[in-house]
């Protein structure tokens, strides 16, 4: 498992704003704050990719570059990933991309939590390197839950899975119920669930944060 705020760099700044009650006030600043790391940890994971030479021409000379070789699909968890999902896009700007309707069913405190699936949109998975984004891994039942349905659009050639903070929980989890290969990213990893599923310290509900809150 990769975790970003273990090296010092600007990420932890950004996850502190993230975090902070006076800084979520602002929307606009916790979205452009989870773009911003979006883009810090899609760059960690371009570092593990398959790259090829191409021949390039500039105005002097021709010159060998390296280019991105493998076909990337970044699937977003609806709503709460949009924002840190946009991080990816903008790195990955020539990938396709997808979508899953993944939310917890209503459910009384130290009670079971259980996932419900509305919505699947995706390109042929299959030989991809698929990056699924979430920015919240806490028991990490929506992220198992939403990676066994991909398999219906095909077979990943590679799989990583993109958290902004990760409790764990969440990360014990996938490990046990997840029948697949996968490697684990996320910026931050905190110290543990409540009583209601949330991780802590945590930040909150980050698409109520995102997008205001909902009914």
């Amino acid at each position: 498992m990769f975790i970003l705020d273990q090296h010092s760099s600007i990420a932890c700044q950004y996850l502190a704003e993230i975090r902070d009650v006076e800084t979520q006030k602002d929307p606009l600043r916790f979205r452009q704050n989870l773009r911003r790391l979006g883009q810090l940890l899609a760059y960690e994971i371009s570092k593990t990719l398959h790259f090829e030479s191409r021949e390039i021409e500039t105005p002097l000379t021709k010159s060998s570059a390296k280019f991105l070789k493998d076909d990337v699909v970044v699937i977003s968890i609806l709503r709460a990933a949009l924002p840190f999902s946009q991080g990816f896009q903008d790195l990955f700007d020539r990938a396709e991309f997808g979508f899953i309707g993944a939310a917890r069913l209503p459910h009384a405190a130290n009670e079971p939590v259980e996932i419900g699936l509305n919505y699947l949109a995706t390109p042929n998975l299959n030989e991809k390197t698929v990056i699924v984004v979430d920015p919240m891994l806490a028991t990490g039942k929506s992220i198992v839950k939403s990676i066994e349905s991909l398999f219906e659009n095909g077979k990943p050639k590679s799989l990583h899975i993109a958290t902004t903070i990760a409790a764990p929980e969440g990360v014990s989890y996938v490990k046990e119920n997840l029948n697949t290969a996968y490697n684990l990213w996320s910026c931050a990893l905190d110290e543990k669930l409540n009583e209601k599923y949330y991780i802590v310290p945590g930040l909150g509900d980050a698409g109520d944060l995102a997008f205001g809150q909902k009914l």
